[in-house]
């Protein structure tokens, strides 16, 4: 059983002028008209898969033996080599 509730909202003018123009042009109620809008809001919010961070990492052996004990100035300048100024 589903059940209503009445409920008092504030709109801007100008947006409920848009509605009333919106509902008398599609023979429709204001009701109606706030009713598919917030139901498709809520689908769309729904869909909407939080952000997830892809994992990126990878196996590997380490350093190379040139860079083991480099300091991290010396590895970004070598992964920089070539590259501009």
């Amino acid at each position: 059983m589903v059940t209503h509730m009445k409920t008092t909202i504030e709109l801007p003018e100008p947006l409920l002028a848009d509605l009333k123009r919106l509902a008398a042009r599609e023979g429709t109620t204001l009701k109606s008209l706030l009713e598919e809008a917030l139901r498709k809001l809520i689908a769309d919010r729904r869909r909407k898969a939080p952000f997830k961070l892809r994992k990126a990492s990878f196996k590997g052996t380490g350093m190379t033996p040139e860079f083991e004990n480099a300091s991290w100035e010396d590895t970004r300048d070598a992964s920089y080599k070539g590259r501009g100024t």
